[in-house]
């Protein structure tokens, strides 16, 4: 049985203000909405940590088409949410949902200096509608995730305050580091979880391994490039033990990552590869990636690369990067072909400068960015695939990247072409272990929140029980 309870949330007032009662005993697996969803990064955890996603919104078609591919069950709904039409589709679809998610853009973090909110700046107009849509649906929970800068003076406590709508939900700031919780890449995002203060559950705390505080890739010398441990040398050494382990899935390398990978050739056109044609799984991550996969494998095409490029990998070691290429190395062109722009002085650029690095295969990816070209193979001179890029982001080797088939220019898409766009959603998304370790967190304490309103609203057994009405013409 469902209970509802039309709790009033105190301070919201106008556009912010709540229109029903909610269910506060839902069906036994909670429901998600996603705002802002991009691919579904956050969709992919909370789904794998038991909840059922509902529906998600976001402006770019071919985001909303690899969503609605991997989430058919959900209402993949495209568009502006700024719109009325947009919001209002929004809302009907999340109506009931226990947690929402999502992660807005917000770019005006100096006006704090000025004394102005943040939520008032035009240029936040889209993180005003994620507080606005979690005021207007009361979900037990949500989860807003954002960029690190985020975190700096003044803009925590304002976020902090806007999402906790003048008191109806207790929310708690986390800065996350994935390497830390099983993804093979460093990437930061600083994590907001609110619970609506009526469950009388506390935000959690999230600590992780730490391994990026104890662990660290460190340059040695020109070409010379080694894992060391720093800080507390027992647990350091600890945790590179499980790092070097392939079976531990607590910490894990980019070769743990990707090695069953390596026949995968630069030029590669193929979009889908039999399962047969992979490498035996090396350890328990790749495992875990294979997991629900059928026949095939998806998004296995690989860029094109040009001799220059080639060469210059070639020169540079495993976790290297254009600090360890030699004089000659550096020259704008190395074969004679031409490609790209040239310099004036000949050599490489400082725009060239971050394109040429390696992965190390002994330790996490940095973080990836929405190019193809952000990080090279550690052992073959080639970039990476878009599969590989999911890899490193913990995305399921069962989750499809792909676009609108619509061709040309749509409203929100951004301008590239198909395979662009594949390597951007994968570069913008968050994390799905990431992701997962929230959902539980969070999927734990609304549990406890309802069980505590069972107790709180169901009628103990000793109460008398109304009488029932006597049938007419007893």
């Amino acid at each position: 049985m469902v209970t509802q309870l039309a709790l009033p949330l105190p301070g919201l007032e106008g556009d912010m203000a709540p229109s029903a009662p909610v269910d506060f005993l839902s069906a036994q697996q909670p429901r998600v909405l996603d705002l802002f969803a991009g691919a579904g990064g956050l969709s992919q955890g909370f789904q794998q940590a038991g909840f059922e996603i509902v529906g998600a919104s976001d402006i770019d078609p071919d985001a909303c088409a690899t969503f609605a591919l991997n989430f058919p069950e959900a209402q993949a709904i495209c568009g502006d949410i700024r719109l009325p039409e947009v919001h209002e589709r929004i809302v009907e679809s999340g109506q009931g949902v226990d947690v929402v998610v999502g992660g807005p853009p917000c770019q005006a973090f100096s006006q704090v200096r000025n004394h102005s909110r943040i939520i008032d700046d035009p240029r936040n107009s889209l993180y005003r509608e994620f507080v606005k849509t979690v005021g207007e649906l009361r979900p037990l929970a949500f989860v807003m995730e954002n960029v690190p800068g985020m975190a700096q003076m003044g803009v925590l406590e304002q976020v902090k305050e806007d999402l906790e709508l003048s008191g109806a939900y207790n929310v708690r700031p986390n800065l996350l580091d994935a390497a830390d919780f099983g993804v093979p890449q460093a990437r930061k995002r600083l994590v907001f979880v609110g619970l609506r203060s009526d469950l009388g559950e506390t935000p959690p705390l999230f600590k992780g391994t730490e391994a990026t505080l104890h662990l660290a890739l460190v340059r040695q010398g020109k070409g010379k490039y080694a894992v060391e441990t720093r800080r507390d040398e027992v647990r350091a050494a600890a945790l590179l033990k499980a790092l070097e382990d392939p079976d531990n899935t607590t910490v894990v390398s980019a070769s743990q990552a990707l090695s069953d990978l390596w026949n995968l050739k630069a030029g590669r056109r193929e979009e889908v590869m039999p399962i047969g044609e992979m490498k035996e799984a090396e350890s328990e991550y790749q495992r875990l990636m294979r997991k629900q996969l059928e026949d095939k494998i998806w998004n296995v095409s690989v860029p094109r690369i040009n001799s220059d490029t080639v060469t210059r990998l070639k020169g540079i070691p495993a976790g290297g990067n254009h600090r360890d290429l030699t004089e000659a190395l550096t020259a704008r062109y190395i074969s004679g072909e031409k490609w790209g722009p040239s310099t004036d002085s000949g050599k490489l650029g400082r725009a060239h400068f971050y394109a040429y690095r390696r992965l190390h295969p002994g330790v996490w990816a940095w973080t990836l960015n929405t190019k193809a070209d952000s990080a090279y193979h550690y052992r073959m001179p080639r970039a990476l695939s878009v599969r590989e890029f999911a890899r490193l982001q913990s995305f399921p080797d069962h989750f499809v990247f792909t676009t609108d088939p619509r061709r040309g220019p749509l409203p929100g898409r951004i301008d590239g072409g198909q395979a662009h766009s594949r390597y951007r959603q994968v570069g913008n998304a968050v994390p799905p272990l990431l992701a997962e370790e929230i959902a539980q967190r969070v999927k734990t304490l609304i549990d406890a929140g309802r069980e505590q309103s069972v107790q709180t609203v169901a009628p103990s057994s000793s109460e008398k029980k109304p009488a029932r009405p006597a049938a007419a013409g007893a």
